[in-house]
Parts: C-alpha cells; structure tokens; sequence
C-alpha cells in the first residue's frame, strides 16, 4: 500500500489544485483521498513525502505509431522499411513505448503501422499483451487495426512503388467490413481508417477523397458491433462531415475545417486530436535528415499555418480536444508533452491543456471511468511532477522532473535522489542505431 502526502494535487476535472490531502492507493486503485491529519500513515508500507511537488493523472497521448521507424532509432526512415523485419520492428515498439512511459505516458493509442511486409497489427497487439501480462515494463497501450482502400493516404505511408501483401487495402463496403473484421479477431482496441488525404505523403493532396460515404459507414458500423471505437483521419471539413455522419468516435489531426464543419463536431461531441507535434518547424526538420523527399517538406510547410489556425477555431468553437502527437517518424519518441506547449502557446491556458492529456483524453477513449482524473475507486496511473506544471506545461518536458510514475498501484520509474528506477534498460543514446542504415 501507498501513501502520498504533503502534495499539489492537479483536479483535472475541474482545473484546479486539492492541498492538504493523502492520496491513499491500496493494489491497484486509488483507495482514498482524505484530509492528512485523518490519515494513519504507519499502516501504509510506502509514504511518499511529495512536498512542493504535484501528482496529477498519468498522460495519455491518442495518437501516435510506436512501430514507425522513429529518428530516435534509425538514420533513414525510407531504408529502413526494407531493411528492417516485423520482427526487430516490434522490439522498437516496445522500446519506443517505454520511452513515452519514462515521461509520464502511462496511456498510449497506438494508430498503427503499414510495412513492405503488411500491416504490423499483430505484432503491436503482441507488445500491448506482453506489457499486460507483466513481462516488461510499459504503458497502457490500445491499438488500432487499419481499415483503409487501395491508393489512400494510409497506403501511401508505403512507397507508391512498393509491392503491397495481399489483403493490405480493401475496397468497396464489403471487404472493407472484412478487413475490419480481420483485424477485430487478430485483437485490436481501436478500429483506423482515412477519410481524406495527408501530408507525410508523397504527391498527395490533402482534400484528396479517401473513401465513399457508404465505405466509412461500413467501417465504423463494424467497430461498433463490436463494441470498439473507430478513429478517423480527417484533414478537411468534407472528411470531418464524412466521420460524423457515419458516427466515428474520434476525429484525427483536422488541419483544414469550416463553419459547418466545426459546428457538427461541436453538436456530436465527438473529440478531435489535433497532432500538432507533426506540425512544428522541428519535425519537418527531422523529416528533412532522415530521407524525406522535398516535395513532401514543402507540403508539411504549406499545411502547417492552417493546422495552427484550425486549432484556434477549434478552441474558440467549443470542440472537445483531447491530445494526441502523431508522434512516428518525428519528433523524438518520448516529447510527447512538448505538444501542450504548443496548445498554450495558440491560446489555452496551462491547466485547460493538461485536462487535454488527461480527463479529456480519457473520456474521448472511454476509459474516463477508470482513468483521466485523480478520484477514489479509479486505477492509480500517477505522476509525481518536480513544479507546478498547472502554471507551466513545459515542465513536463524535462526528464528530471517527471520524479515518479505510478502505473495500476505499482511505482514503475522513481527519480527521487535515492532512487535510480526507469522503464528504460539502456541510457538516452547509448544504444546503436543499425550500421546499414
């Protein structure tokens, strides 16, 4: 049993700080939260004194892709889908989601991956089952199956020369209800597909038509029945109408919108993560050095003012924003909090941006009543933060300050001076990036 006192705790829920209470977490649950001088700290095993420091929800990021070939771990993204099997490719899986738990993560949706050898579903629910069953050391991680047609913005993540496995796309209603199928009984949590076009995409533009009506009918009824939710890229207002009419759960990246648009999503409800990281000067320069053709730089230049602007839109209209970095080939595995930054800095205040990462979160994955917010009967997913990141996001950008992570009751990094835990086995750096590559 668990003890945490003397410490800011972040509300969530209602932004705001809870002082003078103990956190009181007994197996996996947050037992109880009560005023200190009630607590009988010498019943508990482990009293975490946690003065001038704030516990807050553990983060979730909604969107990123483990099993993409990150420039944490590889020179050249492009080579490296030749070179590198399914199977090595599900250890940096594992590794990459490690390195987003060490920072706090302890909730990932992992979006999925396509390869020169096919969809790398099985081997991504393979690391979310290894996590769960105590082999290593990880996040909560929900992984997405991809539902996509030949020639989609999903497909094209692949060389358009590449050859494609068999069953990789699908097309027309009916397959595609297959493939979701497909990917439902190899064990996914979360259904993917693609409405319109991208911007990591060679020769591809944006407002390109992904799919008809009655093909993202199909995919999304299909996760439904099966009690699962589905996600749906969606950079322009046609895509975004496209995804509510069908009922999708979430709305992914949203880079160009109208005032139509914008009001559908706010009368559904549905939540939208913006995947702002991907935008950023800093990524395209990541793209840059590791091998992506210059026509696909311009076009993640030329989109990056619109995702800027549709995000203010977003905010000001009421839409439900829950975090999510697209975190993949750039930036570095493991920044994810540096996307809360980037949310405060188009306008929301430090507090409204942590609920995006955490209650918000929760709630657009529909696990808000088990995760998301520090209350009693939840799961302990906890941070201890070294300052008050409710006044200052980017706190949360520093490995040192990120002292605990509590994941399900059990504490899994400790950076308290005494203290030398991490979900990491090898130091920052220190491992080799493959010669070949």
């Amino acid at each position: 049993m668990i003890a945490i006192t003397n410490s800011r705790i972040f509300d969530s829920i209602n932004k705001k700080i809870i002082k003078d209470k103990v956190i009181l977490i007994k197996e996996n649950l947050i037992n109880k939260i009560i005023p200190k001088e009630k607590a009988e700290l010498h019943k508990y095993d482990n009293v975490i004194d946690a003065k001038n420091k704030t516990i807050m929800p553990g983060m979730i990021d909604c969107h990123l892709h483990t099993a993409m070939f990150n420039c944490m771990t590889f020179h050249n993204f492009r080579v490296a889908q030749w070179e590198i099997r399914p199977e090595l490719q599900q250890m940096y899986s594992l590794f990459h989601a490690q390195m987003c738990f060490d920072m706090g993560f302890t909730t990932l949706r992992d979006l999925g991956l396509a390869t020169s050898r096919g969809l790398l579903t099985a081997e991504i629910c393979a690391v979310r089952d290894s996590i769960d069953l105590g082999l290593f050391p990880g996040p909560r991680m929900l992984v997405a199956g991809w539902s996509h047609i030949t020639g989609s913005h999903l497909d094209l993540i692949m060389p358009r020369a590449a050859i494609r496995p068999k069953d990789s796309t699908a097309d027309g209603p009916y397959e595609l209800r297959k493939q979701t199928r497909e990917n439902l009984r190899t064990g996914v949590d979360v259904v993917k597909t693609c409405a319109s076009g991208g911007g990591g995409t060679d020769k591809e533009e944006p407002d390109i038509i992904n799919m008809t009506q009655e093909e993202i009918n199909a995919i999304v009824d299909e996760a439904h029945n099966f009690h699962k939710i589905a996600a749906v890229h969606c950079f322009t207002p046609n895509a975004q109408k496209m995804s509510i009419k069908a009922g999708a759960d979430t709305i992914e990246h949203m880079v160009f919108t109208d005032e139509e648009a914008l009001q559908m999503i706010v009368d559904s409800g549905i939540y939208v993560t913006p995947t702002l990281s991907h935008r950023t000067d800093h990524a395209i320069d990541i793209r840059r050095k590791i091998g992506t053709p210059e026509f696909t730089l311009k076009k993640m230049k030329k989109i990056q003012p619109y995702a800027f602007e549709t995000f203010q839109k977003m905010r000001d209209k009421g839409v439900n924003i829950a975090m999510g970095t697209d975190l993949g080939f750039d930036p570095e595995m493991g920044t994810n909090a540096n996307e809360l930054e980037i949310y405060v800095n188009l306008g929301m205040d430090n507090s409204e941006a942590l609920q995006t990462t955490t209650i918000n979160a929760a709630r657009a994955l529909k696990l808000d009543k088990i995760i998301g917010s520090i209350e009693e009967g939840k799961v302990a997913d906890l941070i201890m933060v070294n300052g008050e990141p409710d006044k200052d996001v980017k706190i949360l950008q520093k490995k040192e300050n990120i002292e605990i992570v509590i994941k399900e009751g059990k504490i899994e990094v400790d950076r308290r001076e005494g203290h030398n835990k991490s979900a990491l086995t090898v130091a920052p750096g220190n491992w080799k990036i493959p010669d070949y590559l």
